[in-house]
């Protein structure tokens, strides 16, 4: 067991909240094992990864032991995510508010690192569309990062401030706020977050948290759900702003079924009765998390209708050459940003268009390439996309030391006889490009994203 010194205060606060259990709660932070989980892609199939189900999420899995995800092929390819087991309560959510098959328009407005994103994404079909936001532009590149390695073509990721979207009024049928917190979730797996806890830290979050709902609340349409979390216990940025929520706007609580042996607990507010849903390392196995949905009754209005007058001239030829890269390639609308051909789904090209003209779009779709003459040259989000057509494409099978010699950036040493472009695969998941030539292969895995650590001893 490790001491573990808590904020002043901090604990004779959490007495007062829902289901709290003082002893377990303190001998979960003192236990020096830590709980190592990560969600699967299901759009990228691998029989490697093996482990005990997180109960609310299908795709959830509990490893035994801690590897080293850097240097594991199949993270890099997209096959899975790391990620804390609480935060996939989120998928149990969104399973039981979307009933039927009806495109759908989600917005997950704090998504930096991604993964509340690929979780969405992972609940969601390719006629649906996500946006994912970072308010921050400096976590702008991992949330694109992370999204284009699970791979799908109807994610759009945008750079904006919350009120940024007041303008889209009605537009989205699922808004999740993940909203910045005092972090008091967070304690175990990150103990340096202990110095930024105070009191008064929980009610300056508290109206940063009603200035984001505030803002964002417009863009929700009527009979759209709101999906609210944190990863604090505190009942001012929680229950608390579930009852402001029920006061100042036109929503009501909805109850998501839980099974009492997953340890949740499950709390109403004091005012509203709203539900909310409550974790606490050493009753559940994860972190700390609050989270909450309501559904909006009323009407923001709706978006005046725009006619697009301002659609992209492309060259057949240029557009048939682009189509051979892609499985199903009729299902798609293609466009150019600068000398890049992009590709998302035919349904969402409206969507694409109405949010070009409110928000700051940094990812549309799958980045395909550029033509080159007759040639492509092809992007690496075309090698991570599930929408590739792998058929037509030159793919080499790399072991274990290839791959990693790839990661790096590395030469590889392999004896090859075929020209061109190739995808570069590990375990038939594909990692990225490169261009075999007569006499070498230039790896083309991004600079910018290349393992540069050393691999750990054994």
């Amino acid at each position: 067991m490790k001491n573990v010194e808590f904020p002043a205060h901090f604990l004779d606060s959490l007495k007062r909240e829902p289901g709290f259990e003082a002893q377990n709660f303190v001998e979960a932070h003192q236990n020096p094992h830590a709980i190592t989980s990560i969600r699967l892609n299901p759009f990228k199939k691998s029989a490697s990864k093996t482990g005990k189900q997180v109960p609310w999420c299908k795709e959830g899995l509990y490893l035994d032991t801690r590897p080293s995800f850097t240097f594991d092929p199949l993270f890099h390819a997209g096959a899975y995510y790391v990620q804390e087991a609480s935060s996939m309560f989120i998928d149990h959510i969104i399973k039981n508010i979307k009933q039927n098959d009806e495109p759908i328009r989600v917005l997950d407005l704090c998504a930096a690192p991604g993964g509340k994103s690929t979780l969405l994404n992972s609940a969601l079909n390719s006629t649906d569309l996500l946006v994912a936001n970072e308010i921050i532009k400096t976590r702008v590149p991992i949330l694109t990062d992370n999204l284009n390695r699970w791979g799908t073509a109807n994610v759009i990721v945008t750079n904006n401030d919350p009120k940024d979207f007041s303008r889209l009024k009605g537009f989205f049928d699922i808004i999740l706020v993940d909203a910045p917190c005092s972090g008091s979730g967070m304690f175990r797996k990150d103990p340096a977050a202990m110095n930024e806890w105070s009191e008064a830290n929980v009610n300056l979050c508290h109206q940063r948290q009603e200035r984001i709902l505030a803002d964002i609340y417009p863009a929700l349409k009527e009979d759209g759900y709101l999906i609210y979390s944190t990863c604090s216990y505190s009942h001012q940025e929680n229950e608390d702003i579930l009852d402001w929520l029920c006061d100042e706007f036109e929503m009501e609580s909805i109850n998501i079924p839980i099974n009492k042996e997953w340890g949740i607990v499950e709390s109403r507010s004091v005012k509203q009765q709203a539900w909310g849903y409550r974790f606490y390392p050493g009753q559940v196995e994860g972190e700390g998390l609050f989270a909450a949905c309501l559904k909006k009754t009323d009407s923001s209005g709706e978006l005046p209708f725009y006619k697009n007058t301002a659609q992209q001239k492309l060259a057949v030829k240029e557009i048939d050459q682009v189509k051979a890269y892609i499985n199903e390639p009729d299902d798609y609308y293609y466009f150019k940003v600068n000398d890049d051909w992009l590709a998302i789904g035919r349904e969402h090209k409206e969507s694409l268009n109405t949010l070009h003209r409110h928000l700051y779009i940094k990812k549309s779709g799958v980045r395909i390439g550029k033509l080159v003459g007759k040639d492509l040259i092809p992007d690496h989000e075309l090698a991570l996309s599930t929408i590739i057509n792998k058929v037509a494409i030159l793919q080499i099978e790399l072991n274990y030391e290839q791959a990693i010699q790839y990661l790096r950036r590395d030469n590889i040493d392999i004896n090859i006889q075929e020209k061109g472009w190739s995808l570069m695969t590990f375990e038939g998941l594909a990692l990225g490009w490169a261009k075999l030539l007569p006499n070498r292969i230039n790896n083309y895995y991004p600079k910018e994203i290349r393992i540069l650590s050393n691999a750990p001893t054994i």
